[in-house]
């Protein structure tokens, strides 16, 4: 009768369709040139791209905190106050955003919405999201570990409730390890009393190893004697206890089948299913591995690099459009025409990231690019044990396009950033200058009416911005440590400082550059 009842509710359901965006790559500390341990994510889609910082915080013993419904969306709709749970004698600082991503402690996040099996569905009851899940782990975690266990029993107690689609991943990372945790609901007929209210998994990212997780569940076999994958260490890997008896309920596995339970499959529901940005990111990451482009789903959790990479090239690889692969749109034959000398040539409208209206009408298929024009924001987490927190924890943060834009180094230990980054202010009417987000989108949105003449003024402005700012990164870091080993709030101050420097010379020289495309239009 479950079964039957869960059915009808998914039929009534079955017109609803949440995104499915973000791109997240995680790499281990000895698969990076410098030992740093990075997480990312890119924000795809239309959230809440503001910098909040809520400041640490000291709490009454005994006290409740709000559970949260749309803080992805609470740069323009007033957030839903869902239940409450105990709060913590003491918070730290994190970075509150549509998906929160790090704190004063060095703990980074990225999230990416997975989708998977229908049956999942949240209940009614079920009153903790990803992204609420996220904020409580920054307030109160200090490590990996600790966050994926607090997630993981909030989840269960209070019941996951998808906010975009069905499954979510959270990608961290704490210094020395980065790991991936996986959270489905366990139907909509669950109620708080009635047993777990989530079933989620993590793994741990071996340390000369990439992985990532675009949308795609990558968490594979689970041995029902040892309950991990095989040959991954007990301490490398955590589940939770109702995984198996509430994919027997929800009708996703049959033991009686002799099939092994591929978590992927089950939960996910990734079999048969392609991702052109898994393909990319393996391929470009570990070309030996001749990785197929045609088939992602049985691709491993994580794979060691060629060579071990920087943070740069993580923030470069986010620019990816699928330059020279099949997957190239931009390569496209239908953007070919003849000139008046009867020459082929391409058209000043082709663009590696075309719309839906130009796709269609020129037969293009659409491949998905980790870099897209819906992202809001995005960053490269990177964080190094060696540091102090402070110093050694740095979300690489970009607003609009990754493609175009330009990353600054946020800090985690910075106490404010400037107002125009604290803001969004969307409309369909007006742009507003003083939102940072608007000179980044504005230039996104002109230089994509001709991206064959636009984009090398874009690259003219953001090549040289961010290589000074790369370049300056040693000097800057060296600078603060030396005023931290004397006086730390010093150094978060002078932090503070140029991190807002850069914010405002960035921003300026988009707002600038968006004039002088608006010069070039046809």
């Amino acid at each position: 009768m479950k079964r039957v009842l869960i059915s009808i509710i998914l039929v009534l359901s079955f017109f609803y369709t949440g995104l499915i965006a973000c791109t997240d790559i995680l790499v281990g500390k000895l698969a990076t040139t410098d030992g740093s341990v990075i997480c990312s994510q890119t924000v795809d889609g239309t959230y809440d791209s503001r910098i909040q910082i809520v400041p640490a915080a000291d709490h009454e013993p005994g006290s409740m905190t709000p559970v949260w419904e749309w803080i992805v969306y609470a740069d323009r709709m007033p957030l839903v106050q869902l239940g409450e749970i105990p709060q913590v004698e003491h918070t730290y600082q994190y970075f509150l955003h549509s998906y929160p991503f790090g704190n004063e402690k060095g703990l980074l996040m990225g999230e990416t919405t997975q989708g998977g099996a229908r049956a999942t569905a949240n209940s009614p009851d079920a009153i903790m999201t990803i992204e609420q899940l996220q904020a409580f782990a920054l307030q109160r975690c200090t490590t990996a570990r600790e966050a994926i266990l607090l997630m993981g029993a909030l989840a269960e107690e209070y019941g996951y409730r998808e906010s975009c689609n069905l499954g979510e991943c959270v990608t961290i990372a704490d210094g020395k390890e980065a790991w991936m945790f996986e959270i489905y609901g366990v139907g909509p007929l669950w109620k708080p009393g009635d047993g777990p209210g989530a079933v989620w998994a993590a793994q741990r990212v071996p340390d000369d190893h990439i992985s990532c997780n675009v949308n795609y569940s990558m968490i594979g076999e689970i041995d029902p004697v040892t309950k991990r994958p095989p040959n991954v260490p007990e301490s490398d890997f955590y589940i939770c206890d109702n995984y198996l008896d509430t994919a027997v309920e929800l009708g996703l596995y049959d033991p009686a089948s002799g099939e092994p339970f591929v978590w992927k499959y089950v939960y996910g529901n990734v079999k048969g299913k392609w991702s052109s940005r898994l393909w990319r990111i393996f391929s470009t990451l570990n070309p030996s591995g001749n990785w197929p482009y045609e088939k992602t789903d049985d691709y491993p959790f994580s794979v060691k690099p060629d060579e071990k990479v920087s943070v740069f090239d993580i923030i470069e690889l986010y620019r990816d459009v699928m330059t020279g692969t099949p997957g190239d749109m931009e390569a496209n034959e239908a953007w070919l025409y003849k000139n008046s000398k009867g020459e082929l040539v391409k058209s000043g409208l082709a663009t590696p990231q075309p719309g839906t209206e130009f796709r269609n009408l020129l037969g293009i298929t659409n491949v998905r690019n980790i870099a897209v024009q819906s992202t809001s924001s995005f960053f490269i987490n990177q964080t190094r044990d060696w540091l102090p927190p402070e110093i050694g924890a740095i979300s690489w943060f970009g607003l609009g396009n990754s493609r175009k834009a330009v990353v600054v180094p946020l800090f985690c230990a910075v106490k404010s950033v400037p107002k125009s980054w604290t803001i969004v202010n969307r409309s369909d009417t007006k742009i507003d200058r003083n939102a940072a987000f608007w000179a980044f989108y504005t230039v996104d949105r002109l230089s994509g009416v001709r991206y064959q003449d636009m984009m090398p003024r874009v690259d003219k402005v953001r090549i040289p911005l961010q290589e000074k700012i790369y370049k300056l990164q040693p000097a800057v870091e060296a600078t603060a440590l030396s005023l931290y080993e004397t006086d730390r709030e010093l150094a978060i101050e002078y932090l503070t400082s140029y991190v807002s420097s850069v914010m405002l010379e960035v921003e300026k020289a988009y707002w600038d550059l968006a004039d002088s495309l608006i010069l070039r239009l046809p």
